[in-house]
């Protein structure tokens, strides 16, 4: 007796829940990010094998002459500062990924952008408290609106027949990880069923011309959870940054096809929610009556807003022996990068020292223009003489000494200049000579040009 084949046959294959790798068996190692134990089973429907059809499109390319060019329509909220950080405002259709760590504020800063703009319908879907749960943290706000929805559900094919009938503006996602769909026999967090719905939203959200916020989760090493391709799926990237155990926010832009990248908001969290900070220097620098060692202010530029803050340094005797290195909100790699070059260059002996460094107020650069207060502030440490809080660094310093020139450097000496600075110490090979009558602008080449200027 002849047996007909199935058309589809089920197969199992193991998913790197780090990066989404792929494997026939189970291996305790993942071979592409190195990861221990992150690979678990799923299935996977293999089509029979056979000659492929294919159509012809009734698209055709087209010069780039030809192209009419279009403004986005934009949804303009009301906070100012998430409108700079969007870049005019969030553009209609487009699919936004929220990442932070846990208990940082960021189901409380979404529901808050709920119900502020009252003019707009939101929908906010949660799997991960219950509709009395979220009403509880609203009442904390102080705004309210008649706009705002809530649905407690996870599947995406319910949440896709809920937006049918609602027809919101902004939809809300919280969070990610927790949605699954029926068409996949993978548990919800999966490699698999995050693929498979943010392509479902990201469709429901070109198709409905509807903003949509996914809120993630990050994994113990920062990243965001889920596979990479979420972040190449999605159309700006956010990232809620902070300390727990300080009051400040920060709200960092990634990716953006709609704006600049790398842009920059903070928010103070109080009892009533969270507060936008259009003057961040004034809680970044801490202010003291005596004078201490180790403290060095620098100018950086996050996205397009120039950014003073305070660089703290602690330079000891190693008591163990082995000297330890410790870096908080400045990239470790660039700290031991940093003390090479003096220690090579300027011939300090801090190899057998204990450095420790702290950027006040839980904030992240990327700037690499804090080289040289980071610079300053440890040798201020390890020579036990102060610095003059007057004084502030924009700068920065290369692997033969050299101080480089910084971006945006006329807006750091504005900025300067505004809280009252009398003098900054830049690179005196910047192409553009710099002029600002209120401050006093000092330009160095090297590093011991800098030494010789700040210790004499």
């Amino acid at each position: 007796m002849a047996f007909n084949k199935p058309s589809s046959t089920i197969k199992t294959q193991f998913v790197c829940s780090n990066c989404g790798a792929t494997s026939a068996k189970w291996t305790g190692k993942c071979n592409s990010c190195n990861s221990w134990n992150t690979f678990a089973e799923e299935e996977v429907a293999k089509k029979k094998s056979g000659i492929a059809v294919t159509t012809l499109s009734a698209k055709t390319a087209k010069n780039i002459g030809e192209i009419k060019s279009n403004s986005e329509p934009r949804i303009v909220l009301a906070e100012n500062e998430l409108n700079t950080l969007f870049g005019g405002g969030i553009v209609k259709g487009s699919l936004i990924l929220f990442a932070g760590e846990p208990g940082i504020g960021k189901s409380t800063l979404m529901l808050q952008v709920a119900l502020q703009n009252a003019q707009l319908k939101v929908l906010y879907i949660s799997g991960e408290e219950s509709e009395a749960q979220i009403k509880l943290r609203s009442e904390r706000l102080k705004y309210k609106s008649d706009n705002c929805y809530i649905f407690s559900e996870t599947c995406v094919e319910f949440i896709t027949s809920e937006v049918e009938r609602i027809q919101p503006d902004i939809i809300i996602v919280d969070s990610i990880q927790t949605v699954y769909s029926n068409n996949i026999d993978a548990l919800p967090g999966s490699i698999s069923q995050i693929r498979e719905t943010a392509s479902a939203l990201m469709d429901l959200a070109k198709q409905r011309n509807i903003a949509i916020f996914l809120i993630g989760h990050i994994t113990k090493d920062g990243a965001i959870a889920g596979p990479k391709l979420l972040e190449h799926l999605v159309d700006v990237v956010l990232q809620f940054e902070g300390d727990k155990n300080n009051n400040l926010r920060f709200v960092r832009s990634y990716k953006n096809r709609f704006g600049n990248t790398n842009e920059l908001v903070i928010y103070e969290m109080t009892s009533t929610g969270l507060e936008e900070n259009t003057n961040p220097s004034d809680l970044l620098i801490t202010k003291f009556d005596a004078d201490r060692t180790g403290i060095a202010i620098s100018c950086c530029v996050e996205g397009s807003r120039p950014i003073l803050m305070e660089t703290q340094a602690l330079v000891s005797s190693a008591v163990y022996g082995t000297p330890q290195r410790s870096s908080t909100g400045f990239d470790y790699k660039r700290l031991n990068m940093l003390l090479a070059i003096l220690e090579r260059r300027c011939g300090f002996r801090l190899a057998m020292k204990d450095v420790f460094l702290n950027i006040a107020g839980g904030i992240r650069t990327e700037d690499p223009a804090i080289d040289l207060s980071v610079v300053c502030a440890i040798l201020s440490s390890n020579e036990d003489i102060p610095i003059s809080p007057k004084i502030c660094f924009a700068g920065e310093i290369g692997l033969s000494g050299e101080i480089r020139p910084s971006q945006k450097i006329e807006s750091k000496i504005n900025e300067a200049s505004r809280l009252g600075f009398e003098s900054i110490i830049v690179s005196k090979y910047h192409p553009k000579l710099i002029k600002n009558s209120n401050i006093k602008i000092n330009e160095v080449g090297n590093v011991s040009e800098l030494l010789s200027l700040v210790f004499g």
